[in-house]
């Protein structure tokens, strides 16, 4: 009968080795790369944004990427931007990047064919970022606002692939004001 309470009692203890060894693994992996995001109510307002004037006026349709390097927010759109661009460029829509004033950083390896901008008028009135603005072919401001809504983007939960199917259509969108709730980083100077 010792036996098998021998037996019982090693793999018992084998158990919980194995348990703990995978507690410390999931506890490193969480510490490591999972980030505890907040998410935050921003109102996205257009009115103050004009292309500069290189850019302005009739043209091919124009996409800027408001962007934060410090910003951990980035992380749950750039791969939806590259898809983007893999998508929409193709078919003539131009993408620029517009890098926070005073921030230091380089755009993911995906992204390093957006055309970037030194300057948007009005752009220190952009509350946070990660978010876009668009221009249709006339070079008026269609949509200003984040990607989605939450803590990531997709094609399922993005605002951006119905306005760029839209303009691409020839109809006509004004989405220059959104109120949307989800992960942002302050954008103004001294925040």
């Amino acid at each position: 009968m010792r036996q098998p309470h021998r037996t019982a009692l090693f793999a018992s203890l084998i158990l919980v080795i194995c348990a703990g060894v995978l507690w410390v693994a999931y506890d490193w992996f969480q510490g490591r790369y999972l980030r505890a995001f907040s998410e935050h109510t921003a109102v996205f307002s257009g009115d103050p944004l004009r292309l500069p004037a290189e850019l302005a006026g009739p043209g091919p349709i124009r996409l800027v990427h408001f962007w934060d390097p410090a910003c951990p927010c980035n992380v749950g759109n750039q791969q939806h931007l590259g898809e983007l661009i893999e998508q929409y460029a193709p078919k003539g829509v131009e993408f620029y990047a517009l890098q926070k004033p005073g921030s230091h950083g380089q755009l993911p390896e995906n992204l390093r064919r957006m055309k970037i901008l030194d300057a948007l008028p009005g752009a220190d009135q952009v509350p946070a970022s990660p978010a876009v603005g668009i221009w249709d072919r006339s070079g008026k401001l269609a949509y200003f606002g984040p990607y989605s809504e939450g803590l990531t983007c997709n094609s399922s939960n993005s605002f951006i692939e119905p306005i760029l199917q839209a303009l691409e259509a020839g109809r006509a969108v004004n989405a220059t004001h959104t109120l949307a709730v989800g992960c942002y980083c302050s954008w103004p100077k001294g925040s």
